[in-house]
């Protein structure tokens, strides 16, 4: 899965920044979220496969606390790029006369910078109050990767602000991404059962239901993760931990087939550069 997520990221990736056709704000959008994915992957999953050759290793608290900071961060960009790409459809299928107008290339710009300020803006708290709990007893993460409330329980004292930051976080980011998502995709899907033609419907239900499975399947398992850390006191440790292993691994695998075979465009040069290479 971490080979078909680097390849498959790498390859919608390299297609939309060498072809300058594809210099426009769905394209770029999809290559924001094909290389965040790789980075989301390449933080977790490296050390994961390490720890099933090796066995259990010592990590320094500094590297686990990047870690923790990049896993976050990536994961909150990678919700953000969503709602851009949620909010790019709605214009184009709702709005199509403004859309020039209104995603230009400084917009774009500007939701880039936005996104990264984002992310940097809301885990930095979580890592500083990491860095106010006193370690007195084991230091041993019964996981694979360095993640915020994996740490702050291996603490002596109260972990109940970390706790109430962490799940006010999470609602008031991602949580209104998913709201803004659903909003977005029911305006979508009213207007699109407004077209007269039974071909264009056809063809937008299929493209718009492909999006909405995957980001049915980003955010229900992030959420099932998240929740289940906090209030699942009777499940299972290693249930908790495949869980957080799928949501950062499953979504960045089928985002390239789903957002990338299914955009013409970028399945048109990704064949060409396979002949060109034949």
């Amino acid at each position: 899965m971490y080979l078909l997520a680097v390849i498959g990221n790498g390859l919608v990736t390299a297609v939309v920044a060498c072809d300058r056709q594809l210099h426009q704000p769905m394209y770029v959008f999809l290559a924001m979220l094909a290389l965040n994915d790789v980075l989301l992957c390449t933080v977790t999953v490296p050390q994961m496969l390490l720890i099933f050759w090796k066995g259990p290793s010592l990590t320094p608290f500094a590297a686990c606390l990047t870690q923790m900071f990049f896993v976050h961060a990536l994961f909150l960009s990678e919700s953000a790029v969503l709602l851009a790409m949620a909010f790019d459809r709605y214009v184009a299928i709702c709005t199509p006369l403004h859309y020039a107008t209104l995603l230009t290339g400084s917009l774009i710009g500007k939701v880039g910078l936005i996104l990264v300020a984002r992310s940097i803006i809301v885990v930095t708290p979580g890592v500083l109050l990491i860095l106010r709990l006193h370690f007195c007893r084991s230091n041993i993460i019964h996981h694979t990767y360095c993640e915020n409330m994996g740490i702050a329980k291996l603490a002596c004292n109260s972990i109940a602000l970390n706790s109430i930051y962490g799940l006010s976080a999470a609602l008031l980011t991602t949580g209104l991404d998913f709201v803004f998502i659903s909003l977005s995709y029911w305006l979508i899907l009213r207007t699109v059962l407004q077209l007269p033609s039974r071909e264009a419907r056809t063809k937008a239900f299929g493209t718009c239901g492909a999006h909405i499975c995957v980001i049915l399947v980003f955010y229900t398992l992030a959420f099932f993760s998240f929740f289940t850390h906090r209030f699942g006191h009777r499940v299972p440790r290693h249930t908790l931990i495949l869980l957080a292993n799928l949501y950062l691994l499953v979504p960045p695998t089928v985002n390239p087939i789903v957002y990338g075979i299914k955009t013409k465009e970028i399945r048109a040069r990704v064949l060409g550069l396979h002949c060109q290479t034949r």
